[in-house]
């Protein structure tokens, strides 16, 4: 796990992020720091708005009160492709992958490549080559084990399909990266794959956000936990001080936090 997250730079932050839909209010005044080349983790009970909080940081929503910013500077996303626009990227739970299409066409999905000139201007062509060398190069990168991009993904393990949404975010993600509940469907060989991916991007000094209900995925690969209760950040712990059960206690209500872990600075 890394080590000094306290002089690392603050790459995505926010403070006192509210949003209500009528009488129910979803984010309840929540602060988030996101420090570079680190894992946080991200968890919380059903119904703890850790769900609305990364869609406000991610541009999914946009939160009635409080300030986002990237790299020190306040901003304020008017919707997911703005957000993606400014290096923020997705690994939603449900993949967002065409089964039909190869696996080049969906790394470059929405952001496809077209020929030079004419052909490309005018007659709308794809950069077919281009496109299947980049992701062939970004598939290496990462050591996903893949024999060809021209494979359908509907032919790929649930492992390879998340490789394939995971190399996508990463090609295009330049600041943060975002993976919700990335091992929900998936058994423990392919767990094991996404646990390395998300090692890799971090390494790669790219933060990783990870939204996870498994708690050993959690403390295997987080260098630190944001514990979301009640609308807002509960806690920010660091995994190799506290054990599974205080964390799952903290979670509930049944554990206090320190003060240091309140103010995110434990």
């Amino acid at each position: 796990m890394s080590e000094n997250i306290v002089e690392r730079r603050m790459v995505l932050q926010a403070r006192g992020l509210v949003k209500r839909y009528g009488s129910v209010t979803a984010i309840n005044g929540a602060d988030f720091d996101l420090h570079d080349g680190e894992v946080l983790a991200v968890i919380g009970d059903n119904g703890a708005g850790k769900s609305s909080l990364i869609r406000a940081l991610t541009g999914a929503l946009v939160p009635d009160q409080g300030t986002i910013a990237l790299d020190g500077k306040e901003i304020h996303f008017k919707n997911t492709l703005d957000a993606r626009a400014h290096g923020i990227e997705t690994v939603y739970q449900d993949l967002a992958v065409i089964p039909a299409l190869d696996i080049a066409t969906n790394v470059f999905l929405g952001r496809e490549l077209r020929k030079p000139g004419i052909l490309g201007s005018v007659f709308r062509q794809l950069d077919m080559k281009r496109m299947r060398e980049e992701s062939a190069m970004h598939l290496a990168d990462l050591k996903i084990g893949i024999k060809s991009v021209r494979q359908p993904v509907e032919k790929l393990s649930g492992g390879q399909r998340q490789g394939v949404a995971v190399v996508r975010t990463a090609a295009f993600g330049k600041q943060v990266i975002v993976m919700d509940e990335p091992t929900a469907a998936l058994g423990v060989r392919e767990t094991g794959m996404v646990i390395e991916l998300i090692r890799k991007i971090r390494d790669r000094g790219i933060p990783v956000v990870l939204i996870s209900h498994d708690m050993p995925n959690v403390f295997e690969v987080a260098d630190r936990i944001h514990v979301h209760r009640l609308g807002k950040r509960a806690a920010v712990v660091d995994p190799k001080k506290r054990n599974m059960a205080e964390v799952v206690a903290m979670m509930t209500g049944a554990l206090e936090p320190t003060d240091r872990e309140i103010s995110g600075t434990a």
